[in-house]
């Protein structure tokens, strides 16, 4: 019975276990497409996401990956209140109208108009009677009569021949309605009540970002985590704008959480990405509840350790083909989340299964990313650690340690937790846009190589070589010393 299980084991494979076989090529990498699916609704311009970790993930990621194409998601190791918040953000950046615009009356003074543009530095206000829009003030109107006493009113001196735009005006049509009538701001109305403010500092932005993923009504793409058990978290992010919701937890095909995917499905109408899993048995599970996504992987992340303390998981590669096998079959898209250290694992990961990869290690220690810059022996760093660290579990909103299926309880809270991860810290490495680029320019190199001219392509066409301990150590730099560093393989350790 026992040396059944041995001799019965299925040998399994990550990344540097194989690398990708040259095709005939009729592709040039700069003409590949690598739009991809993320879950039923959404799709991504460029395939990566990155991790619901607490060093990895708040708004100012989430709102950079979506300018380039991609999306970030929101870690849930804070309170609900402020998660909402961080999602909120993600919404109103990209939302090329402004919609919280203070606003004044016609017969308000000149001086209460003053007081109300500086505390919201803001240069214009529209005016409002009987909650229908009639007219602007700026500081140019006032500028003649700030200086002297006076009892003007703003009805008396406010702009009320407006150029007005409807909501669903484009950034291009709105860029040259501005310009044709000279103006910075352009009021958007509905049925004469004001719906909100666009200017062309917004617009220029907007334009600035051609590649950026957004949704239906033009506002940059969500993503929020939520526990597998949090009706509540879920409901409140989806009130507020997530366009996907990914349950987050280390064991997704605990039954209990299989079963309770069901009640979150019915009670949010944000696409469900779930995870983590690894086999073909739980993404026939999870398939079987309606999800939107499947999420892969178990232990392989640079800052997690259970494969030694638990001793489970599946090597990455064989995890994300098992799931993609079966996803293939109900068009679920599958993120392989961990293992990635280099473009080259992405391409692999793609070809493989995957339809988007989830990237923590090689996004923390951005610009972007929580956390201030530390300085040792002159070379800078940000904090990163396992969301099953014993960091993650103790020192933010429970979110680290109901992922691991643990509570903490009474005052010796750190010695009644397991962890299965680590706390540390990765060289700061700048703008999330670099590092994006370098990703991307060598998952192209590796369709192009691979004859592939899209996602669905990789799928189908990529072929495997496996490969030895000594074929990896040929495939890295040998037999020199690097005296330049290349950005898209760092020798830093």
């Amino acid at each position: 019975m026992y040396i059944n299980k041995i001799n019965e084991a299925k040998t399994a494979y990550t990344f540097d276990d194989f690398l990708l076989a040259p095709n005939e090529s009729w592709v040039e990498p700069k003409d590949v497409n690598i739009k991809s699916k993320i879950s039923t609704n959404f799709n991504l311009k460029i395939p990566i996401v990155s991790a619901a970790m607490d060093t990895v993930t708040e708004s100012e990621l989430a709102i950079a990956l979506a300018q380039e194409g991609g999306a970030g998601v929101i870690h849930r190791n804070m309170t609900l209140e402020n998660e909402v918040k961080h999602v909120k953000k993600v919404k109103k950046s990209g939302d090329l109208t402004i919609r919280d615009v203070l606003t004044t009356s016609p017969e308000s003074s000149l001086e209460t108009v003053k007081d109300l543009m500086a505390e919201g530095a803001v240069s214009g206000l529209p005016v409002i009677e009987s909650e229908k829009l009639i007219g602007i003030i700026s500081k140019r109107d006032m500028k003649p009569f700030l200086n002297e006493e006076t009892n003007k009113t703003v009805k008396d001196i406010m702009t009320c021949d407006l150029v007005t735009v409807p909501e669903s005006i484009s950034p291009n049509e709105a860029l040259d309605i501005a310009y044709e009538n000279k103006v910075e701001r352009l009021p958007v109305v509905r049925d004469d009540k004001l719906v909100g403010i666009i200017t062309i500092k917004d617009i220029l932005e907007q334009k600035q970002y051609p590649h950026s993923v957004r949704d239906k009504d033009g506002k940059l793409l969500a993503i929020a985590a939520t526990g597998p058990f949090d009706l509540k978290r879920a409901i409140a992010l989806d009130e507020v704008g997530a366009d996907i919701i990914a349950i987050d937890c280390a064991h997704a095909h605990n039954m209990d959480v299989v079963n309770f995917v069901s009640t979150i499905k019915k009670n949010v109408g944000a696409d469900l990405i779930v995870g983590n899993i690894a086999t073909a048995e739980a993404a026939e599970a999870l398939i079987s509840k309606d999800v939107d996504g499947l999420k892969v992987g178990i232990g392989p992340g640079s800052m997690c350790t259970t494969r030694i303390i638990a001793g489970v998981g599946v090597p990455q590669i064989t995890a994300i083909s098992q799931v993609g096998d079966v996803a293939k079959e109900y068009d679920v898209p599958v993120i392989a989340d961990g293992g990635i250290r280099y473009s080259g694992d992405i391409a692999k990961a793609i070809a493989a299964g995957a339809d988007i990869v989830m990237l923590g290690n090689l996004l923390a220690g951005t610009y972007e990313s929580p956390g201030a810059v530390t300085v040792i022996n002159g070379i800078k760093y940000k904090q990163y650690r396992g969301m099953g660290s014993m960091g993650a579990m103790t020192g933010g909103f429970g979110g680290g340690a109901d992922r691991y299926f643990q509570e903490i309880k009474g005052p010796m809270k750190h010695s009644k937790l397991v962890p299965e991860g680590v706390e540390g810290a990765v060289h700061y490495k700048g703008k999330v846009s670099d590092v994006i680029f370098q990703l991307i320019g060598g998952l192209k190199a590796s369709m192009g190589y691979c004859g592939a001219k899209d996602i669905k392509a990789m799928h189908e066409n990529a072929k495997f070589v496996k490969i030895t301990s000594s074929g990896i150590k040929e495939s890295h730099p040998h037999d020199l010393l690097i005296t330049n560093e290349s950005p898209n393989y760092p020798t830093l350790k």
